[in-house]
């Protein structure tokens, strides 16, 4: 079965979500690292995709210098 993808903003609403948890709620030590790991998980895994996004982006701006600087010639 395929892996279900989920998108940057759910991450994000999701780790959003845990700090206004943590940030008002008195939680349990045991919660609190709970909270604290997932929070770490979700952070890892918006950054996986913010440098998936850069090194794409990285690629189409070489190929439209590249092509650029072809058509100049």
């Amino acid at each position: 079965m395929a892996k279900k993808i989920e998108s940057y903003e759910n991450i994000l609403k999701k780790l959003e979500t845990i700090v206004e948890t943590m940030d008002k709620e008195e939680l349990a030590l045991e919660a609190s690292m709970k909270n604290y790991e997932e929070g770490i998980a979700l952070c890892n895994k918006l950054y996986k995709i913010l440098n998936e996004a850069e090194g794409k982006i990285k690629i189409l701006t070489e190929n439209i210098e590249r092509d650029f600087q072809v058509e100049e010639i």
